[in-house]
């Protein structure tokens, strides 16, 4: 059989036949960040994880470009060998602090941030994996050679069992609680434990039970790991995310700088030795070029603002409020989301498709996720608007929804008499009110140790 054979059916002459080109839609102009012109139609980009609205702020743009006229596009290498900036340390340093943590480094792409995972997970250690995490973190795992153990989307009954489990199995140090050792530690013979965890959930939109994973790692001598891609920016009282959001500091701390960061890239975080020993052995960092002076520069200068402007987190927080309760208020159902990430349930494949393309003609570009992003029948249509989206355009986005989930039969005729409001993941306790106080707050020094 010729190995390309299975590409055919897959062509573009067939997603177009089958009503399916909904991805990889060209766009032309955008307008402020929240409105872009695909094909000659102007929609309202309801799509984009720019949760801060800072990828057309005027500030961000001019340090990229101030920084291609002084470096240029490409530094020509990778880090270890002729690529490194000072502007790189720079982004280092400073997302370590907002981090909470002794160092980090920056990679090209958040998908190389979560790779760069793989030379922990060593033979006899074990992964505990979040069913939906993201793919990333998934593939990380393959390319180590620890043995990986999925728990149910949130479950920690089933965490638990998997962790008691492995505690039998005989590593040598299962259930005593002792989550460091020290780097000197020899842990011959033995295999070590890392629980992995998105902290926003980048389709179901909900926020991890971290309390509750650390709690668990403390028992079974586990470390914990947390992409904070969808929630760096948004969450917490500085918006240092999900680690923030509950007090606490995972033991690492993965995240793209492609979404409140208004750039390309990403960025682990974590104890200075275990950073440098990473940097040395994972060939997602050593083989690949530098990340480019432009999108550091952006990643640096969005960093100042995300730290010094709270009322952006503010806005994209009530924006969602309002997106999520005024979708429900007309019988959509957002699941368990109380974040800017709403998925709408939307079930069925070619319904899903529909929709999304009668969305498109009235003006609203939207993101359908079908399988294998999610399972057959869960399909969603996830909606993401940015602190840079208006009243009147929230307004137009639900409007589009009513009229299309009304056409495509998901919603009623007519609103239902009563719907249960979401209430956002927002700050709580006398941290918020300080940092709500002080815009110039940096989160450093506002997260305890592991309990």
């Amino acid at each position: 059989m010729d190995i390309l054979e299975k590409c055919r059916p897959w062509t573009a002459e067939h997603l177009r036949a089958t009503g399916r080109d909904c991805y990889f839609r060209a766009i032309g102009d955008t307008f402020d960040g929240t409105e872009a012109d695909f094909e000659g139609r102007r929609v309202i980009i309801a799509a984009s994880h720019d949760y801060l609205g800072l990828s057309a702020e005027p500030r961000v743009r001019e340090a990229a470009v101030a920084a291609v006229r002084r470096f240029g596009t490409s530094l020509g290498g990778s880090r270890a060998v002729s690529g490194s900036l000072e502007l790189h340390e720079e982004l280092e340093d400073g997302l370590a602090a907002f981090l909470g943590h002794e160092a980090a480094a920056v990679l090209p792409s958040g998908y190389q941030a979560n790779l760069m995972l793989a030379p922990l997970l060593g033979d006899g250690d074990m992964v505990f994996s979040d069913f939906s995490n993201h793919v990333s973190l998934e593939e990380a795992v393959r390319l180590g050679r620890a043995k990986e153990r999925k728990f149910l989307h949130g479950n920690l009954d089933h965490l638990e069992e998997l962790l008691r489990t492995a505690d039998g199995i005989g590593n040598g140090n299962g259930g005593t609680g002792t989550r460091g050792g020290g780097s000197g530690e020899d842990r011959s013979g033995t295999g070590g434990k890392l629980i992995l965890t998105d902290g926003v959930f980048s389709v179901d939109g909900d926020v991890c039970d971290l309390p509750g994973l650390m709690k668990l790692a403390d028992a079974h001598g586990a470390r914990v790991v947390v992409d904070s891609s969808h929630d760096l920016g948004v969450l917490g009282p500085t918006g240092a995310g999900a680690g923030e959001h509950f007090g606490l500091r995972p033991d690492l701390v993965t995240s793209a700088l492609s979404k409140s960061l208004a750039s390309v890239g990403g960025v682990i975080a974590g104890p200075a030795d275990v950073i440098r020993y990473l940097r040395f052995h994972a060939r997602t960092a050593l083989f690949t070029a530098a990340a480019s002076p432009a999108n550091v520069a952006a990643a640096l200068a969005a960093l100042r603002i995300l730290r010094t402007e709270p009322e952006r987190r503010v806005r994209v927080l009530d924006l969602a409020e309002r997106l999520h309760n005024g979708l429900r208020a007309l019988g959509f159902d957002t699941g368990a989301s109380v974040t800017p990430v709403v998925p709408v349930l939307v079930s069925g494949r070619e319904r899903c498709m529909r929709m999304w393309r009668e969305l498109f003609e009235a003006g609203v570009f939207a993101a359908p996720m079908v399988h294998p992003v999610v399972r057959t029948g869960r399909e969603v249509l996830r909606v993401t608007l940015t602190a840079a989206h208006t009243d009147d355009q929230l307004a137009r986005v639900l409007a589009a929804f009513e009229h299309v989930g009304r056409v495509e039969g998901v919603i009623p005729g007519s609103a239902p008499a009563s719907h249960t409001p979401v209430r956002i993941a927002r700050p709580r306790g006398p941290l918020a009110l300080a940092a709500a106080h002080d815009g110039r707050s940096t989160g450093a020094g506002v997260r305890r140790a592991t309990p």
